[in-house]
């Protein structure tokens, strides 16, 4: 491979319908990239031998480096392997040793049943090809390359084992032939919340690394429902020299947006809302109206959160609220449930329901109905009870689903300011 570019082809009908999202080609692509390899093209294809073969087959005819992933399984729409093999003009053999490992697998799982019969095939190798092992399922990768050195590594579709492959088998292989001194692609991510993707251009300027002595450095706004995203990346140099430019742009950078800025590359929120509690001995508890258990789900996907976080209630009917947090009726009646009295009442209330030293509250209006125009849809009060006591109002933007995820968001970047004291 003396060109570091290759191109992706995902394959599998239910990738084109979109009940699957395909979440390999993006794996891969970050992957490469910190190796100093280009993704020049991302191609999603059905399951058919002709379209597999043809697309291929142009894809080997621009870079010459290819890598599939998906239909390599043991049903009949599992179709990669054969095609592949057909456009190389080589002839599938069954592997035995490879065989006898699957049949192996097979029984460790189903001691009582038999071997399929479909899953030979998955242990059928075309000539010259190298077996990509897999130590994370049955579909074994396969690494084929013609006369002339343009090749294809086929990896499975399951994401966990398209990984363990890339990781263990592939990565190794494609070092080896790129060499010393390569280039790489580093990218950096500083992520933010409350504050729009406009806000921060003007905040920052049309020139800002420029401006800042650092050079023109490539600077992308990713907006989402979490916040907005600023990627920085640097290309087309070795490693040692793009990481102390990659760490002096983000430096600057968060000094900029310090008041938005939570933390960087995958931080999440909930992690970092948790590590805070820890550190200063709090155990935290949550009430939620509007987001229905979206907050509690949030906090309980950190490993280790059941060291900080004690539970909550869904207080989604206004009975629940009066019954399980105490909430008064007085106060549903004069300011309603979605209001900046009961947002409080409902923070107190999770606050003494699991004696904890902190608590949050949701309640709002996630929409499609239910807005007036003086609580319209997506109007959000956070609550917060423990060392201080405070709502804010919030009014987020989207359909329901991004309602309730906003609001979550919103809800812990509040108690994150509040522990900073901020």
């Amino acid at each position: 491979m003396t060109a570091r570019q290759v191109e992706l082809i995902t394959i599998g009908d239910e990738l084109l319908l979109g009940f699957t999202v395909d979440t390999n080609a993006a794996h891969i692509s970050r992957v490469l990239a910190a190796e100093g390899i280009d993704v020049a093209r991302r191609t999603t294809i059905g399951d058919s031998a002709s379209v597999i073969a043809g697309a291929v087959s142009e894809a080997l005819s621009r870079t010459g480096s290819v890598i599939t992933t998906g239909g390599l399984g043991p049903t009949s729409d599992d179709l990669t392997r054969p095609a592949i093999a057909e456009l190389f003009g080589r002839k599938l053999r069954l592997d035995e040793a490879m065989l006898a490992d699957l049949e192996a697998r097979w029984r460790s799982r189903f001691p009582d049943g038999r071997f399929p019969a479909s899953n030979r095939t998955q242990a059928e190798v075309p000539d010259g090809a190298k077996i990509l092992v897999n130590r994370h399922g049955t579909a074994p990768g396969l690494w084929l390359e013609d006369d002339a050195g343009r090749w294809v590594a086929m990896l499975p579709g399951v994401p966990r084992e398209m990984r363990g492959i890339l990781r263990e088998e592939l990565l190794p292989l494609l070092e080896k032939r790129l060499g010393s001194g390569k280039t790489v692609v580093l990218s950096r991510t500083l992520r933010t919340t409350g504050i729009a993707e406009s806000a921060i251009s003007e905040l920052l300027g049309a020139r800002f690394f420029a401006d800042s002595g650092l050079g023109e450095i490539p600077l992308a706004y990713l907006p989402g429902v979490a916040g907005v995203d600023l990627r920085v990346t640097m290309k087309g140099m070795p490693r040692s020299a793009a990481k102390p430019l990659l760490d002096a742009a983000i430096v600057k950078l968060r000094s900029r947006v310090e008041a938005y800025a939570y933390g960087e590359d995958e931080a999440d929120m909930a992690e970092i809302v948790l590590e805070q509690c820890r550190q200063r001995g709090f155990r935290l508890s949550v009430a939620e109206s509007c987001t229905g258990g979206m907050l509690g789900e949030r906090l309980t996907s950190v490993p280790g959160a059941s060291d900080v976080f004690l539970g909550g209630i869904i207080a989604y009917d206004n009975q629940v609220k009066l019954d399980a947090l105490g909430v008064s009726a007085a106060g549903l009646e004069q300011f309603g449930a979605v209001s900046e009295r009961i947002a409080i009442e409902m923070a107190r209330g999770a606050l003494n329901a699991f004696r904890a030293d902190v608590a949050l509250s949701i309640t709002g209006i996630a929409g499609p109905g239910g807005g007036t125009p003086e609580k319209p849809i997506g109007l959000i009060w956070v609550g917060i009870a423990g060392p201080e006591t405070a709502a804010r109002r919030f009014h987020v933007g989207g359909d329901r689903a991004e309602i309730r995820q906003r609001g979550t968001q919103a809800a812990l970047e509040m108690l994150r300011r509040a522990l900073n004291n901020r």
